[in-house]
């Protein structure tokens, strides 16, 4: 008998949802049945817009028949093969497509299942690459407050958002922070990058005498810090940071998770803003959503470092059981035709100065205290309920989803990242409505 997925479960108890208040939800589901496109439609029949593209993943909108059909096809050709010592075209066709319109100093993909995955990869490869080159002392991590590198353990230790740590015990040893860059009494509303700030790269400096250069293995950071809340670097911020880096012998790595595969209107931000780390990690736009896939992106200077000692020798003890699945290569192969055929990229850049000024219309709105935008990235912030802090917010996320538009909140901070396929029209519906819940909110 087939399951009918249209139907609610009569018990959804057993199912611990991942950050969700989890009472909440099971008193008042929010069910969705299907998607198409830039919509969802819900459990109750209504079409629910996507002002987050799933969870900042499905770039190419959802559904989309060139994607389902390679996953149909290769689930009938080839379902699993393993990656160990063992190889299937796809995995080697992809990482050719993705190096195809990655910055020009990468050279060698190392796949992963998640962005959380990704970024653990390269934090162990960061430590193993020095190691590698007899600079074993050199084990020091440099995150940044603020920062989101997801949930595994190198992820929040580097990570910078407090209650992705505070549960968890001592996490990582050896781990220091950069300070964020938000500074909304300079930057207030700030169109695009800011113009204060830069100088806060220089606090590598400080951290650098204090432990000394030969400590460091890397530094890691979000171009654009999107879990936080949408943090954008300043004018020159990032470019600061790489000439630190490199000063030191430091390896940058870009979190770009969330701004790869078109997010800014370029392929990765690193292009967007003409800096070139050593490692990028990446994950949600590669399938847009549809099939968990990370990676890394990998210098040549990097990954040759491995490549010594006897031929028949593993380089690199490090690896998934699903790293480089022939479904997932198949998902992202047919992900990065879509963007290239329609023009994705390109199109978010064309549409970027229009969502810039639909957003910024919010200025003014009940409780809006501040906004933020860069590419298809928006933020809204709300001035917090006093004792009640994310309560307002949240009440605005559940509100919208009853009024039809998807949103993402993180604290008191409405976060925006549609799909690139989304119209002009779609853009004036989603800030439309919003407007309208914010200014429905106690």
């Amino acid at each position: 008998m087939a399951l009918d997925r249209n139907v609610s479960p009569n018990d959804l108890n057993a199912f611990w949802m991942p950050f969700t208040a989890n009472r909440q939800f099971k008193k008042a589901p929010r069910m969705l049945v299907s998607a198409r496109d830039m919509h969802y439609t819900s459990a109750d029949g209504r079409q629910i817009l996507d002002g987050t593209a799933g969870l900042w993943c499905c770039n190419a909108g959802h559904c989309r028949p060139k994607i389902t059909q390679a996953i149909q096809q290769q689930a009938g050709e080839l379902d699993y093969a393993p990656a160990f010592q063992i190889g299937h075209p796809l995995a080697f066709e992809l990482a050719n497509r993705i190096l195809d319109i990655a910055p020009d100093n990468m050279a060698h993909v190392f796949y992963t299942n998640s962005g959380s995955e990704a970024v653990d990869t390269a934090l162990k490869i960061a430590l193993a690459y020095h190691r590698a080159r007899g600079d074993g002392t050199r084990t020091r991590l440099i995150g940044r407050e603020r920062g989101y590198h997801g949930v595994g353990f190198g992820g929040i230790s580097v990570g910078g958002i407090v209650n992705n740590r505070r549960f968890f015990g001592s996490l990582l040893a050896g781990v220091d922070h950069l300070p964020h860059t938000h500074l909304p009494d300079r930057n207030g509303y700030v169109k695009g990058q800011p113009e204060h700030g830069a100088d806060l790269a220089d606090e590598l400096e400080r951290i650098v005498a204090l432990h000394g250069a030969d400590t460091i293995a890397a530094v890691i950071v979000e171009p654009v810090a999107g879990s936080t809340g949408v943090i954008l670097p300043p004018k020159g911020y990032l470019q600061r940071l790489r000439e630190i880096t490199r000063k030191h012998g430091i390896l940058l790595i870009f979190d770009e998770v969330i701004t790869g595969f078109g997010r800014l209107g370029a392929p990765f931000a690193a292009q967007y803003f003409g800096v070139q780390p050593d490692l990028i990690t990446c994950a949600k736009g590669l399938t847009s959503g549809v099939i968990p896939m990370g990676a890394v992106l990998a210098t040549a200077e990097v990954h040759d470092a491995f490549m010594t000692g006897p031929e028949h020798m593993i380089e690199l003890f490090h690896g998934y059981t699903y790293s480089g699945s022939p479904i997932a290569s198949a998902a992202a192969i047919a992900t990065l035709e879509t963007y290239r055929e329609e023009g994705l990229f390109e199109r978010c850049a064309e549409i970027a100065p229009y969502w810039q000024e639909a957003l910024h219309s919010l200025r003014g709105t009940r409780h809006v205290i501040d906004i933020r935008n860069l590419g298809l990235i928006g933020a809204v912030e709300l001035e917090p309920i006093a004792g009640e802090p994310t309560k307002r917010a949240f009440s605005a996320f559940v509100k919208a989803f009853e009024k039809g538009i998807l949103i993402r909140t993180t604290g008191d901070i409405i976060a925006l990242s549609p799909p690139l396929i989304i119209e002009r029209d779609q853009v004036d519906h989603l800030i439309g409505t919003l407007k309208e819940v914010l200014e429905a909110l106690d």
